[in-house]
């Protein structure tokens, strides 16, 4: 049997995958099974943010297994506690961390988190644990992840779901102000929604929405899962709005590859977990470990503002792309997380790029996805932008000039 028929046998038809069989990876490129090479713009949905099987990262992860691969949460990991100080010396002063092994167990360590610390400091109504989330939002696929994502085609078959999320609109601050009562215990957000369609937050709505939870007293917590590790031109991607959250959220490029996530908390609520309140078995991996201390290390601002010109460069020939094509609608992200918004299903303009060697990726049906690794060059640009050029022109163009 092929590989095909082998994954329809045997797996759980959760993913609709598309035709590609990775054989290797190396840097921003992936070769399939017959050895035809492709340019990744998707970076395994922005994991692989300093290139696949990068040489500084390889070389840590082989030395860590040569030591040990996995020792229990219940005894000292030295690799893992020198995670967890890097960590905390990149956010802010006070920090404490908590090391999962994915974005969804994060966000369940800060919804706990949240939900202790609002059961420590009560209202005069008693306890606090409604947590204001926001439309079109993604947090995980876990149940309580799920109940906090806000999106109902996530919800079905699913209900009923954990109570007391509660959803505001997204960069409307009067909405969120409108759900604040006495049970409410935090504010829980995507800089920028990704799995959404590449939506970014409005620099005054942030400030405005920090000032808001300073005044009510409830957690202002991040989910940079997708848009954090250095993909918006910051390590953090709460750095670009001037202000702090009480607890940020990252996972996927942390460890490059590997499973590895992170809940870090400010002095605020970072001493509210005592021991057996939470706990990972997995979490916080050596070999993971010592393949994020790697990451760390490459992601400095040399790195970033290299990045950033590329951003800025694909950036300004996406915008020029639009003006060719009436089916793009806007051009949207921050870094190297940019959205392609059109007018029409995206699918088949992910079929032809990936059959002209360009991995990129659709997300709410119409909005094209692109991560690349923060490594990419100029050149790396034009190639995509003129597959995505192609691909539009023969598409779509007739049926647009009519």
């Amino acid at each position: 049997m092929s590989i095909k028929q082998i994954e329809t046998q045997y797996f759980m038809h959760t993913y609709k995958r598309n035709n590609l069989i990775v054989k290797r990876a190396k840097n921003q490129f992936v070769w399939d099974e017959k050895g035809k090479k492709y340019l990744d713009f998707f970076a395994g949905i922005s994991v692989c943010n300093v290139g696949h099987c990068n040489d500084a990262v390889i070389r840590a992860i082989k030395s860590q297994i040569d030591l040990y691969m996995h020792a229990s949460n219940l005894y000292y990991s030295p690799v893992q506690i020198k995670l967890g100080q890097e960590l905390a010396k990149k956010t802010f002063p006070g920090t404490k961390v908590f090391l999962a092994n994915s974005g969804a167990e994060a966000n369940e360590c800060a919804i706990k988190l949240a939900r202790k610390w609002g059961f420590i400091n009560p209202s005069k109504d008693g306890n606090r644990y409604e947590i204001i989330c926001f439309d079109n939002s993604f947090h995980g696929r876990t149940m309580a992840t799920m109940a906090a994502t806000g999106q109902k085609k996530f919800h079905e078959y699913l209900k009923p779901l954990q109570e007391k999320f509660v959803f505001a609109k997204f960069n409307d601050i009067e909405s969120v102000k409108k759900l604040i009562n006495n049970k409410t215990v935090a504010v829980m957000i995507e800089p920028i929604q990704g799995e959404g369609g590449i939506f970014p937050a409005c620099k005054k709505f942030m400030k405005d929405l920090r000032t808001l939870c300073d005044e009510s007293n409830i957690l202002l917590i991040f989910d940079e899962i997708q848009c954090g590790v250095g993909r918006t031109g910051r390590f953090y991607a709460f750095e670009n709005y001037g202000i702090k959250p009480d607890i940020v959220t990252m996972a996927k490029s942390l460890a490059n590859g590997l499973p590895l996530g992170a809940a870090v908390a400010s002095k605020k609520c970072a001493q509210v977990f005592v021991y057996g309140d939470h706990g990972s078995t997995f979490g916080g991996n050596p070999v993971s470990c010592a393949s994020a201390l790697a990451v760390l290390k490459i992601i400095n601002s040399k790195f970033l503002n290299n990045s950033l010109k590329v951003s800025k460069y694909l950036f300004s020939k996406l915008e020029l792309l639009k003006t060719k094509h009436p089916i793009i609608r806007e051009i949207r992200g921050m870094g190297l997380i940019v959205g392609i918004d059109l007018s029409v299903n995206g699918k088949d303009i992910v079929n032809y790029c990936l059959s002209k060697g360009l991995i990129i990726n659709c997300t709410h049906e119409t909005v094209l996805r692109l991560l690349p690794a923060l490594i990419v060059t100029k050149k790396d640009v034009d190639t995509a932008v003129k597959i995505i050029d192609e691909a539009l022109a023969n598409l779509y163009n007739c049926k647009t000039n009519k």
